[in-house]
């Protein structure tokens, strides 16, 4: 007998969606599953997405209030896909009405905010999950297990960047995610963070940064409730200021002694979204990159004296992947951006049914936020920053209290 999951979504955008899909594709996907995942209600401001929710996924219930929605007896498990300065309040909620929660990254607008969820999630017991959904592709998985093998020997360097151009065009909307009072941070909280959590995962902590940020498009057209941070507006329409940063590069040492570089844009022209890495040993390397991520870039040293041809090898996803044989068999079958999604909420659902941690979680979250902080402080004060994990007892005097302490710089 299954156990029944019933699941709230709380902002219902492209990611609300992409989870919602996930969710009533889980039952065809995996069979051996020990739950039975239900969309028993949705929260949005817009009533087309409340629309959609109940004529399109199938929703029990739609609401334009998110309160009654986390307090619901039916509901298990919360999603909160709202914007970023949404997340404390609704996870803090939810968390107090018993719920278990999965939030998209970052968990909040601020690192102080990210804390402040963690503590309140631990103290009622609920099961967090952080939608860090690239740790789940089967190439990236692979990778770890290469990793952890020894076979690329010891890690000297390590390459981690987001590109994206979601932003690049002057006349995209001011959607919340250029607005600090709704997203908080710009781009280190949304994409630097995919991008660090990877590194975290495949090579180990991160102990000391120095970094620097920019905004690029100081003014864009004012978007309407609702819209798309892919969707375009008009030379003719009014505009509004861009209030947090569109860039960020930094340098990192990690634990392990080896040296990092990431560099992340949302204006940049030319990669659409190019969330990638590459990974550098004594044995080996490889690369890999969203765009194309059912392949990856394999080098491995040659034997001392060997005559073997040295070059890259290109391994293409397949069924001998984690995850892949899900959704096709056989190799060079290509999965796409919402099957890690389904990869991602398998797991974590798992989880709950079975009453154990995830990864990641807000744990993850924090560990995150820890090496935005010391990048933010880097930034205002142009100086490398060691990174000190955050707690509640030092969050105020590690953590910049207001995004516009650092967006001006």
């Amino acid at each position: 007998m299954r156990q029944r999951l019933g699941i709230a979504v709380v902002g219902f955008g492209w990611m609300g969606q992409a989870h919602a899909r996930s969710v009533m594709r889980i039952p065809s996907l995996f069979s051996d599953r020990r739950y039975a995942p239900e969309l028993v209600v949705c929260a949005d401001t817009v009533d087309e997405r409340r629309a959609a929710a109940s004529e399109g996924f199938g929703f029990g219930d739609v609401t334009d209030d998110w309160r009654p929605a986390v307090d619901r007896p039916d509901v298990d498990v919360v999603y909160v896909t709202a914007p970023n300065m949404l997340h404390e309040e609704i996870v803090t909620a939810a968390v107090a009405a018993g719920k278990h929660v999965f939030c998209e990254k970052p968990v909040g607008g601020t690192p102080a905010q990210t804390v402040r969820c963690f503590e309140a999630a631990a103290a009622a017991g609920s099961i967090t999950g952080v939608g860090y959904n690239y740790r789940y592709a089967p190439l990236v998985q692979h990778t770890k297990a290469l990793i952890d093998s020894g076979a690329l020997g010891s890690i000297t360097n390590y390459r981690g960047r987001f590109f994206s151009m979601f932003g690049a065009d002057p006349l995209g909307l001011l959607s919340w995610r250029f607005e600090l009072d709704q997203a908080g941070h710009g781009v280190t909280s949304d994409i630097l963070s995919h991008a660090i959590d990877l590194a975290m995962m495949l090579n180990g902590p991160i102990e000391r940064v120095i970094g620097s940020g920019a905004t690029f498009i100081a003014e864009r057209p004012v978007a309407a409730a609702g819209a798309s941070h892919y969707a375009r507006g008009r030379l003719d329409d009014p505009t509004g200021p861009v209030t947090n940063e569109d860039y960020f590069g930094a340098l990192a040492v990690f634990a392990n002694g080896s040296r990092g570089t990431f560099e992340v844009s949302r204006t940049m022209v030319g990669p659409e979204s190019q969330m990638a890495f590459d990974i550098y040993g004594t044995e080996g390397a490889l690369g890999w990159n969203l765009e194309t991520m059912n392949e990856l870039r394999l080098y491995m040293a040659p034997d001392a004296g060997s005559a073997s041809e040295r070059g890259y090898t290109t391994i293409r996803a397949g069924e001998r992947h984690p995850g892949h044989s899900a959704f096709v068999p056989g190799d060079a079958n290509a999965i796409g951006f919402e099957d890690l999604v389904a990869l991602e909420d398998h797991q974590y659902l798992s989880a709950v049914s079975d009453g154990r941690p995830h990864c990641a979680g807000f744990a993850e979250a924090v560990a995150y936020v820890s090496v935005q902080a010391a990048l933010l402080r880097s930034w205002m004060s142009g100086t490398w920053e060691d990174v000190i994990p955050l707690n509640a007892g030092n969050v105020d005097e590690l953590a910049p209290h207001d995004p516009a302490d650092v967006a001006g710089r």
